[in-house]
């Protein structure tokens, strides 16, 4: 980040006692202790002292113009920190990990003392060196938009990298395996709490208020977490994921059913190849799953080193061919590919190809249990859960780590959009049922449809109209640029990273504020 200023005079008594090694919480300088969020450094590597104006500055230099806007007025500066910690992987195998600790600091009331902490879980990330700490890497927007929204409000901010990326000693990382991904989230709090007092030198401090939230792969992983949380009696305030794949059973039958969703290679190569290191049991061969011309060398392929582009040029990844066009048996004809809705029939349509990546046995057995073991969501409501006992491997891992089996307590937030190609809405819709059928006419929950329809008296009516206007600006953008389709494919393409993804930032933080 260009304007950075590594330095503000009333912070050099912070800076002084945290390089001294000091601390109220007595965890020495470095750690080997095998226990859950043992820092490996306290106090934590310093990364950047980011002033407010220089922040927003680099908001305003991300492409999403909206952002500035959203992010309002930046009360404080913010200290960026390095945590390393100890967690667990996917199979329960002792590593480390990563991540952030943004501390608000400044004059401003609002910048120190006691202050909530806000937990959050990142989106999904194919580069094995994402670091969210480091707000100069050229593509960490989302590092920007955190420190932006939350941190320069006065939120003391925590967010892991999570396991298998950046310093962390794990060769893989555990996709959408809520018991790890949920557990690293709390080690990584575990960790900044330890450090907080020497980071910020007691000039701020955690008001023992905790908020939880991530956005897409990171709105399942709050979403877990706040459950683990909740089952082992740790408080939190409130949480709000957004756009998550909560209902991860319902969500991949529906994949397979040919209604193949945006960004399918990447998110099925991550999500398959996690749950063989950690369950054993998804397939005995890569070749099993993934067609001979990807196989070889794909469980460490993701999270790498390689960019995505270079992956599809390299023909080791399909840009978007999950399966094959061949029906992989008579009965699954009718949807290779799926035809309804009819808004995602060219979405679907682009999850097949003859350089597909899951070969149609594999997919032919997982229709086949799906026929005899069908989750009780999708496609019609039975039980509303996961399916009891399916018999496919895959279907186990996905019914394990499916979230229709608990109910929050705390006041929770569900914000996403309707039309989203790449975690479709009917994960909110599904979590949201089980949830009212479990507690009928509980107010815990609020669900925000930004691209439904405003009402008169709505508390987030501003933020969705707002929403309508930044994507006909994305469709007007696309028309003048010669689409012949009205803008759509532009809309679908932003949907779900450009367009939702900063308003469910700003509905979040106005939801959080009420409580």
């Amino acid at each position: 980040m260009r304007s950075f200023r590594h330095g503000l005079s009333f912070l050099i008594a912070l800076v002084a006692l945290a390089a001294c090694g000091g601390g109220s919480n007595g965890v020495p300088a470095t750690t080997s202790s095998p226990g859950h969020g043992a820092l490996l450094e306290n106090p934590p590597q310093l990364m950047a002292i980011v002033t407010a104006p220089s922040l927003l500055l680099e908001l305003a230099n991300l492409p999403d113009q909206a952002l500035v806007a959203l992010a309002g007025t930046a009360l404080c500066d913010v200290a960026v920190y390095h945590l390393r910690y100890t967690t667990l992987g996917g199979a329960r195998e002792a590593t480390t990990a990563s991540g952030a600790l943004m501390v608000p600091i400044g004059t401003d009331s609002r910048c120190h003392g006691g202050r909530p902490m806000l937990l959050y879980a990142h989106g999904t990330s194919t580069d094995r060196a994402y670091n969210i700490a480091d707000l100069q890497v050229q593509h960490n927007a989302e590092g920007i938009v955190l420190a932006a929204f939350f941190a320069a409000q006065g939120y003391i901010v925590v967010a892991p990298n999570f396991a298998g990326y950046d310093t962390s000693t794990l060769q893989y990382h555990p996709f959408l395996v809520a018991e790890q991904q949920s557990g690293d989230m709390i080690d990584a709090l575990t960790a900044a709490r330890r450090a907080l007092p020497a980071a910020s030198a007691l000039l701020t401090t955690d008001n023992g208020r905790l908020y939880i939230t991530g956005y897409s792969q990171g709105g399942y992983v709050a979403m877990a977490t706040h459950r683990a949380m909740q089952a082992a009696g740790m408080p939190v305030t409130a949480a709000a994921p957004m756009s998550g794949p909560y209902a991860l059973a319902a969500f991949v039958d529906a994949v397979f059913a040919g209604r193949v969703n945006g960004g399918a290679p990447i998110s099925s190569t991550l999500l398959l190849t996690a749950y063989q290191r950690s369950y054993g049991n998804i397939y005995a061969s890569p070749l099993d799953a993934f067609e001979a011309r990807y196989a070889s060398g794909i469980e460490s392929l993701l999270p790498g080193l390689v960019p995505r582009s270079t992956l599809y040029a390299e023909g080791r990844l399909p840009l978007t061919a999950l399966f094959s066009p061949l029906p992989p048996a008579p009965q699954f004809a009718s949807f290779t590919p799926a035809t309804s809705p009819t808004s995602f029939a060219a979405l679907f349509a682009q999850g097949f190809g003859t350089d597909n990546l899951i070969t149609n046995a594999y997919r032919l057995a997982y229709l086949i249990d799906a026929e005899a073991h069908p989750d009780g969501g999708w496609p019609t409501t039975t039980t509303g859960v996961a399916a009891a006992a399916p018999g496919f491997g895959f279907r186990q891992a996905l019914a394990r780590n499916d979230l229709r089996d608990w109910v929050p307590r705390a006041p929770v937030l569900l914000c996403g959009g309707n039309a989203d190609p790449v975690v479709y809405w009917l994960n909110a819709e599904l979590i949201q049922g089980y949830w009212s059928a479990q507690v009928p006419g509980a107010t815990t929950v609020t669900v925000l449809d930004l691209d439904s329809s405003v009402v008169d008296g709505e508390p987030y009516g501003n933020v969705k109209s707002d929403f309508a206007i930044a994507k006909a600006a994305v469709q007007a953008a696309a028309v003048l640029q010669g689409a012949s389709d009205g803008g759509a494919i532009a809309v679908m393409e932003a949907y779900h990273g450009t367009l939702v993804a900063p308003f469910c930032f700003a509905a979040v933080r106005s939801f959080f504020a009420s409580l």
